[in-house]
């Protein structure tokens, strides 16, 4: 939907848990020597300004990633998620040379001052190493060419100003045979829910090696609460559901509540990981005192 601009959400606890679970994802495909490529059917503009107009109209961020940076004391797998941040902010100053950029980062005690978000798929060039590649969709004329700049031509990246539903059929199964494929659409429209399903579906029967990342909001909508068993249908090695929830419903009974993640083929410490990290997640992230996670698997 082209009228749909993540960055009046940037930063929020819905990117909080998404780039929490993506990047403790690629950690562990980069664990292994052999190359893997990273899809993102919904790229956005690969990082977004806290301080511009879109993002400032709700501030968002504020209730999400405003939480935790700059904490000290986090647990491994979310101080590793805030200090990717971090780094964001440090590399995206212009005007700082390439060593002052250097000797920021490694000053763990050293923290910019938050005015920036990585999108997702500034979280996965972080974590990528020569060798990976990323294929990014975007149809937003205003993002894709946002995204384009942001990545100038980097090797192993290809920027598709295309319909990342459409498209992923194309890019499985890539070569060599490993893939982390994230599929966060805005829902906006009630037809994602279906293209989501549709797509998903495509990509497992060529690909099923592949681990599929589907992000969807958590919301009083028929579809989105029927979404993770039409997922669970789907995958032939196994899944998990992961649901963050963090604040209650207006007073007509509506709005983002929370956010959740299916993934099929995850990695199998991942679960383990959730159970630790999540609990503060949900200290700090809550609004209201019914705020909780869930974390269901299947195992292959």
């Amino acid at each position: 939907m082209l009228a749909y601009r993540h960055a009046f959400h940037a930063g929020n606890h819905a990117d909080v848990l998404k780039h929490l679970v993506l990047a403790r994802v690629l950690r562990y495909m980069a664990a292994k020597d052999k190359p893997f490529r990273y899809i993102d059917t919904h790229a956005g503009a690969g990082g977004y300004q806290l301080k511009g107009a879109q993002a400032l109209k709700n501030a968002e961020h504020r209730d999400g990633i405003s939480r935790l940076y700059g904490r000290a004391r986090l647990p491994e797998m979310l101080a590793d998620y805030v200090n990717l941040v971090r780094e964001f902010n440090i590399a995206s100053d212009a005007s700082l040379d390439a060593e002052t950029q250097a000797a920021q980062r490694a000053d763990k005690g050293y923290t910019p001052p938050l005015s920036l978000y990585p999108g997702s798929p500034s979280i996965a060039r972080a974590l990528l190493r020569p060798g990976d590649s990323m294929r990014l969709f975007e149809l937003h004329p205003a993002d894709v060419r946002t995204l384009a700049a942001h990545f100038d031509g980097q090797r192993g990246v290809q920027i598709l100003h295309e319909d990342g539903f459409a498209g992923l059929k194309g890019q499985v199964p890539p070569q060599p045979r490993r893939a982390v494929v994230l599929i966060d659409p805005s829902y906006e429209l009630v037809s994602d829910y279906g293209k989501t399903v549709a797509s998903l579906r495509e990509a497992v029967g060529r690909f099923a090696e592949g681990v599929y990342m589907v992000w969807y909001p958590i919301v009083r909508r028929v579809e989105a609460v029927q979404l993770p068993k039409r997922l669970a249908g789907l995958a032939p090695k196994g899944w998990l559901h992961v649901r963050l929830t963090v604040k209650d419903v207006d007073p007509q009974g509506f709005g983002l509540t929370g956010s959740g993640l299916f993934i099929l083929n995850p990695p199998w410490t991942l679960h383990q990981e959730l159970a630790a990290v999540l609990p503060t997640v949900v200290e700090l992230l809550a609004q209201f005192e019914g705020a909780q996670f869930e974390i269901e698997e299947q195992p292959a």
